[in-house]
């Protein structure tokens, strides 16, 4: 017999005495033929232990409260018995699509109303976006209702086979039923349909319920930001689903609420896209806005967060006056660069202090002022060159570099890059592309980090943390003529990786962190304070599934559609419809039934009531009470 808890066990095997004690009481004698004088022997020392035990037994009281000792001491060990069971359909799973696609005329609207038209005893409620999410897991009636009336569809796309598996495990102890209502026109993830026939061999019953229909809808499917000449650019996409062509006015404006600053058209062939691009765009939010008539809302609006960089004062030390990492400086957006050819006095003015020597070393006096600089919150890049060479470096500049120098060395046929460690700073670097044929030898010190090196390992791309601020180790020298150490100054990310390298180490990010599309998810490093555009939230973790800004960690986070399928209006997803019922027939491979687990707790309470007040009825008869 199963018992939950031993020590309640051993509780009620100490009553056990108690039960000898009362089954030793008188019973009928049993005459035997072989020994008469033996029986009576034995009869007569049978009556003198029952006459002692009267004693005991004799009051009824007695017995209930040993049965009610007996009860509770059962009822401590959480006695309970197993059954099979048939597998109950009372458990439904409800699971809403809250993809962008959604908000459609009134589709979600009429998703709510057939869900509700479907609620049971027990429901789950399942939200489909690009995680599913559970909103409700067997909750009542009325626990439903009140998330019908809370919940809105999100501007993500929805895994509805995820959805439909998440469903499969609520459902996998007792069955039920899972109800999928959707417009069924894209998803992420698995074909629901093999979805669903997986739920259904397990003998589940699944149902596809299709909401809406086609209808027009011209939107904003994609966009990007670049840094052109020294400034932020943004170039964005319309699509026009209409069977005619359109001719779009597209506002733009400062700011969140989107007040018009200026306008302009666009036209946009039948079926087809066309771009349009914004220049010189400032810090701050933008947001742009169609003008139209149409199905979708959501992919009308786009906006853009361009981090505020006004603050960066930059320091560019150098003995050669044209270097392509100065002209890259130069390009970046919002920053304020100066150019000297030795360090002045005091550093505490600059954010960055980029150190590219070529000829005459950096004195001793200005290492001191270098370290002091970047122990104080600093930031210092040095750019590797003959300058860096161990007899020309003073020993102070060595120990501050997160490289060891060894001496500069020639590589006739080339060295090949590789990216050692994924960064922002490199992302969008081809190191395959990069040939090395002059070098710093140099070893990686214990403590820093190197992003970039060649085949052999030697460091190309190393920094480590030097009090609160950080050194930049970049080997690969930028400069020009015969004399050129490398070709990465030639590629056309070379002006990206130094606007990266300037966001990253200046505390901003790249500008992709600030611009999102919506489905993304991130991790926090810790519990925090989140304002989305419709609430405010504590988490640390995040699903951006509206359209709008977000404030998080201290940064202004835009947020957009960009979904060409999503937004994709016009598409009848009736041949689905049909594929979800071409084998509605279950091949069942789970068993009818399942053990059930019944507690007889409240059985014994009752029980024990009753006994209860037989005692006070007694000890009231007895005028006791």
């Amino acid at each position: 017999m199963p018992f939950q808890n031993p020590l309640a066990l051993a509780a009620l095997l100490s009553v056990i005495p108690l039960i000898i004690i009362y089954m030793l009481r008188p019973k009928p004698a049993v005459l035997s033929i072989p020994s008469l004088m033996f029986v009576l022997k034995l009869d007569r020392e049978r009556k003198r232990v029952y006459a002692s035990l009267t004693k005991v037994v004799r009051d009824p009281l007695f017995l209930i409260q040993l049965l009610m000792l007996i009860l509770l001491s059962i009822g401590a060990a959480g006695y309970y018995y197993t059954s099979e069971e048939l597998l109950s359909g009372e458990h439904t799973v409800l699971v809403l699509d809250t993809s962008a696609s959604m908000q459609v005329d009134s589709r979600f609207e009429d998703a709510v109303r057939i869900a509700d038209g479907y609620v049971s005893k027990k429901n789950s409620i399942i939200l489909a976006s690009n995680i599913p999410q559970l909103a409700l897991e067997g909750g009542s009636a009325s626990a439903a209702e009140d998330i019908f009336n809370k919940v809105k569809p999100g501007a993500g796309t929805a895994d509805l086979s995820a959805a439909v598996t998440t469903g499969m495990r609520l459902l996998s102890e007792e069955g039920g039923r899972i109800i999928v209502i959707s417009d069924f026109t894209n998803w992420v993830g698995d074909d629901p349909v093999a979805s669903k026939n997986l739920a259904e061999s397990y003998g589940l019953k699944v149902n596809f319920i299709k909401v809406g229909k086609p209808a027009e809808n011209i939107g904003i499917i994609n966009g990007w930001i670049e840094a052109v000449d020294g400034e932020y650019g943004y170039t964005g996409v319309v699509k026009n689903y209409r069977s005619e062509s359109k001719t779009v006015e597209i506002m733009t404006g400062r700011g969140t609420s989107g007040n018009a600053s200026k306008s302009f058209t666009l036209d946009v062939p039948a079926g087809g896209t066309n771009q349009f691009k914004l220049a010189n765009l400032g810090p701050g939010t933008t947001t742009i806005s169609l003008n139209v008539d149409d199905s979708l809302d959501v992919d009308n609006k786009a906006y853009i967060s361009i981090p505020d960089t006004s603050g960066q004062h930059i320091l560019y030390v150098t003995d050669n006056g044209k270097l392509p990492s100065k002209t890259a400086l130069s390009l970046v957006p919002n920053i304020d660069l100066e150019i000297r050819k030795s360090l002045p006095s005091a550093l505490d003015s600059y954010t960055l202090v980029v150190l590219a020597q070529k000829q005459n070393p950096i004195a001793n006096s200005s290492v001191d002022k270098i370290e002091t600089y970047v122990r104080n919150g600093g930031n210092a890049v040095f750019i590797a060159s003959e300058a860096l060479s161990p007899e020309k470096t003073e020993v102070g500049l060595v120990k501050l570099l997160p490289v060891k120098p060894l001496g500069v060395e020639e590589a006739e046929n080339g060295l090949k890059v590789k990216e050692t460690l994924k960064s922002s700073i490199t992302e969008d670097m081809k190191s395959e592309e990069i040939s090395v044929r002059r070098y710093m030898n140099a070893t990686e010190r214990t403590g820093s980090t190197t992003l970039v090196a060649t085949e052999s390992g030697i460091p190309l791309l190393s920094y480590w943390q030097t009090g609160k601020g950080t050194i930049f180790y970049m080997g690969l020298n930028d400069e020009l003529g015969d004399g050129a150490w490398n070709n990465f100054h030639n590629l056309p990310e070379y002006p990206v990786f130094w606007i990266k390298l300037v966001e990253w180490l200046g505390g901003i990010g790249d500008i992709s962190e600030y611009n999102l599309e919506a489905g993304t998810v991130t991790s926090l490093s810790k519990t925090e304070e989140i304002r989305t555009p419709s609430k405010t939230l504590t988490a640390n973790s995040l699903l951006y599934d509206e359209v709008g800004i977000y404030e998080v960690s201290g940064k202004r986070i835009a947020v957009n559609m960009y979904d060409d399928r999503e937004s994709n209006t016009t598409v009848d997803s009736s041949e689905l419809i049909s594929r979800s019922l071409e084998n509605d027939e279950p091949k069942t491979m789970k068993s009818e039934t399942y053990t059930a687990r019944n507690e007889i707790t409240n059985y014994l309470i009752g029980i024990l009531f009753l006994l209860m007040l037989l005692e006070i009825l007694i000890v009231r008869g007895r005028g006791e009470l």
